[in-house]
């Protein structure tokens, strides 16, 4: 087997890994995001996480922390791909993760409900102007992905180099590679968290009738209605996602890469 075949498998191995721990926690980040802000003198939907879950669990079971079974692939296929690919993945999987938190009464309820990846594909190229409407949040994706892997890779490498005392990084343990990820995938969130917020409500924002108009757009309204938590909404989630899925998102890449010679 060729060196990039074996990059290739040992990256899907460890893409997979990272999605099937990390997805739960996904889920409730996006519904956090594109929850509505709430009238005045009204509470939001979800207090938090912790009740964004036990609100998840009573209404979908444990397979709503999933979105079922194609959103895994869906979310594995924008973990593998380069943002161009990403962004319609993304697109789907935050408009089924959100239609709970938007669906309901009163101006900010949102009536179309999805039945699947497939269905939301369709529901996007017949309304929202064809192959381009998947591209809903490119910008904002750009945003995401090239300064974040940077960030995050230029991590792993350092902190790799580091607990192996020199560039010599063969004879890490798997404890040590664990840590080096973990700490890298927390590494990306704190530097463009802001900007991976702007994405999901441009994702999930009504083609009809838009709130914002565009990814700097987004960014002034939430800061003027929100402060600047409103830029950190779901952060909890997200980090608890990150550092885990990323440490086992690495080790399997690590253990995968090394097993194939």
């Amino acid at each position: 087997m060729g060196d990039v075949a074996k990059d290739l498998t040992a990256g899907t191995i460890g893409g997979a890994a990272q999605l099937i721990v990390g997805h739960p926690f996904d889920t409730i980040k996006v519904k956090l995001q594109s929850q509505p802000a709430p009238q005045p003198g009204q509470p939001p939907k979800y207090a938090g996480a912790m009740d964004a879950v036990r609100q998840t669990l009573a209404a979908e079971g444990p397979r709503g922390l999933y979105k079922v079974s194609q959103q895994i692939v869906c979310g594995a296929g924008a973990g593998v791909a380069v943002s161009l690919l990403a962004c319609p993945t993304e697109l789907i999987k935050c408009r089924l993760q959100a239609q709970s938190a938007l669906a309901g009464s009163g101006p900010e309820a949102v009536a179309v409900k999805y039945g699947g990846p497939m269905d939301v594909a369709r529901h996007v190229i017949k309304s929202e102007g064809g192959m381009r409407g998947l591209f809903k949040g490119l910008v904002p994706t750009l945003g995401r992905e090239v300064p974040g892997n940077a960030i995050m890779f230029g991590v792993y490498e350092l902190l790799k180099q580091s607990l192996a005392g020199g560039q010599d990084t063969s004879q890490l343990g798997r404890g040590s590679l664990m840590l080096a990820g973990g700490l890298a995938g927390g590494s990306f969130w704190l530097m463009v968290y802001p900007t991976d917020v702007v994405k999901s409500v441009i994702q999930v924002d009504d083609y009809r009738n838009p709130k914002f108009r565009g990814s700097i757009d987004a960014f002034r309204k939430i800061l003027a209605s929100e402060g600047v938590k409103g830029l950190y909404k779901g952060f909890g989630p997200a980090m608890a996602r990150s550092v885990p899925a990323n440490a086992a998102c690495f080790l399997a890449y690590e253990v995968t890469r090394s097993s194939l010679g």
